[in-house]
């Protein structure tokens, strides 16, 4: 009985040395996948996560969110080496706390970096992709998404304006891009990462007992749905798959 669903599928995970990015890897390469393990600044990191992962074949890679030359050179990489890549998961990003009611606070260059890194840049990943993915003819790509996007609530008004135009984003190239790819959304809520800065334990066991399933959200839990988009949502495009143990509801 084939036990990894994976196996000689080609991944690309950008931010993947890291947080749901690391946690989806780690998942990917138990699964058989070859994977390209997505940094910006955090070679090493990349570097020892690759170390540690079963199987053969995975590299680091660096992708710059804010350089698409940089998008492009590691299209290429992967083309040369495989002539496709059958998934792209675009988890790097990044987020500042800003209260929602302090406008001055949210800077006309920090509402930029956030719009660039967590929709631009994820962007410009699928259309450099693109080629690669119609080539598997099974290609699927998932977008780091946040219930900030349809809810309102997150770290910033930019950051929840940024999610939202990544969801519409997937809606629209989840028609355009078919049949050959497809496009989803996980959208966690609180997750126990680094990513937010300033919210520790307490804070996030505060938020985890105001939901219906009163657990904190781990990377792993974001990571095993992102392998579902890939292996079972197989007539799923265009999509938001909520991983955040019902805090939307509140």
């Amino acid at each position: 009985m084939e036990t990894e669903s994976l196996k000689h599928k080609i991944a690309v995970v950008t931010g993947g040395s890291n947080g749901i990015g690391a946690a989806t890897v780690r998942l990917f390469a138990a699964e058989g996948a070859t994977v390209y393990v997505g940094y910006n600044k955090g070679l090493e990191r990349a570097r020892k996560l690759i170390g540690e992962l079963p199987g053969r074949g995975h590299q680091p890679i660096r992708i710059v969110l804010e350089d698409s030359a940089s998008i492009r050179d590691a299209a290429k990489l992967v083309a040369d080496a495989h002539g496709r890549a059958d998934i792209v998961v675009n988890s790097a990003g990044f987020t500042k706390p800003v209260p929602h009611h302090d406008l001055e606070g949210l800077t006309d260059e920090l509402i930029d970096a956030l719009m660039i890194a967590n929709v631009r840049g994820p962007f410009s990943m699928i259309r450099a992709f693109a080629p690669l993915l119609k080539a598997s003819r099974d290609g699927v790509v998932i977008n780091m998404s946040s219930i900030s996007g349809f809810t309102g609530s997150g770290s910033s008004v930019a950051y929840c304006a940024a999610k939202a135009a990544l969801d519409t984003m997937t809606m629209a190239l989840g028609r355009a891009l078919g049949p050959d790819i497809r496009l989803l959304c996980v959208s966690p809520g609180a997750v126990n990462t680094d990513f937010v800065a300033g919210r520790g334990p307490a804070q996030l066991e505060k938020i985890a007992q105001a939901t219906p399933l009163k657990r904190i959200v781990q990377p792993d839990d974001v990571a095993r749905a992102i392998l579902a988009c890939v292996t079972h949502l197989k007539v799923t495009t265009g999509a938001i798959i909520i991983s955040d143990g019902g805090r939307f509801l509140n």
